[in-house]
């Protein structure tokens, strides 16, 4: 999965096929037509209301997907908004918080060759220490 690039869309209806769902019950479940729903399977971004409905239905996680992308590409806090964090009326989340799915995507990019382990701890900000204990726990420390 490209976790760079979200076609929200095309995920949802990767998911739909995968779970076999009938797209009569879906369209039931939203209340709209079929052709309503391609166009959903189509669109690049849905509105986060319409995200949540999918979530329910299909019994997945869609959001976790953009946290993933958060955890890869967002650069580190810095400055003024890190220490601010603390004052913060909405909830505050932990950025070093990965899944499995992160960290296979780490481990395969350095057993394939396609990073190495410099590369890696430099452009997603992986701690050393974190991405060495990962390859001792789940993979090769070669």
């Amino acid at each position: 999965m490209n976790l760079k690039e979200i076609h929200i869309g095309k995920l949802i209806e990767q998911r739909v096929k995968e779970t076999e769902i009938e797209s009569s019950r879906v369209c039931s479940f939203f209340g709209c037509t079929e052709n309503e729903i391609i166009q959903m399977y189509k669109a690049e971004n849905l509105y986060t209301d319409v995200i949540i409905k999918w979530c329910k239905l299909l019994e997945y996680d869609f959001f976790r997907i953009y946290t993933q992308h958060l955890i890869l590409y967002s650069p580190i806090a810095h400055g003024k908004y890190k220490n601010e964090a603390k004052n913060l009326k909405i909830p505050a989340f932990r950025k070093n918080i990965y899944t499995r799915e992160v960290i296979d995507f780490m481990l395969e990019l350095v057993q394939s060759g396609s990073k190495t382990k410099i590369q890696i701890i430099n452009e997603y900000n992986i701690p050393k220490t974190t991405l060495y204990k990962w390859l001792q726990k789940y993979g090769t420390g070669d």
